[in-house]
């Protein structure tokens, strides 16, 4: 099987040994996104509202380099630092998703990169 590497400036370069996504049989894996502005590569400072807005612009970002949208997406995966704030990410990411919403998981951890308070990872069905 093929597997194809994505870059985009569309969302924030990766901080470490792996990529921002990658094609391989008719999917795209989204590496996990944290609420890095991609244009500075600052943390979004705020709540966790805020945190997770960026997060789901930066996802967004990925699928339209690739010609997709959101609806393309099939699975994610959200970690969060503190179950707390479980209601207000879905408040988030519900907008994202207004209908048809992906199969996901939702993980309390004790720690994210750059101490940040969410993080989402996402498969996406290629078209």
């Amino acid at each position: 099987m093929l597997k194809e590497i994505i870059s985009t400036d569309k969302a924030p370069a990766a901080i470490g040994p792996y990529s921002q996504a990658v094609k391989a049989g008719g999917f795209l894996f989204l590496s996990g996104q944290i609420p890095l502005d991609p244009a500075t590569m600052a943390v979004v400072a705020g709540s966790v509202s805020d945190q997770a807005e960026r997060v789901m612009k930066n996802i967004k970002g990925v699928l339209e380099s690739q010609g997709l949208d959101m609806s393309s997406i099939v699975k994610a995966t959200v970690f969060i630092k503190d179950m707390n704030d479980f209601a207000a990410v879905n408040e988030v990411y519900a907008k994202y998703f207004p209908k048809d919403a992906p199969a996901r998981s939702c993980v309390e951890v004790c720690r994210l990169p750059k101490d940040v308070l969410v993080e989402v990872e996402a498969i996406a069905l290629l078209k």
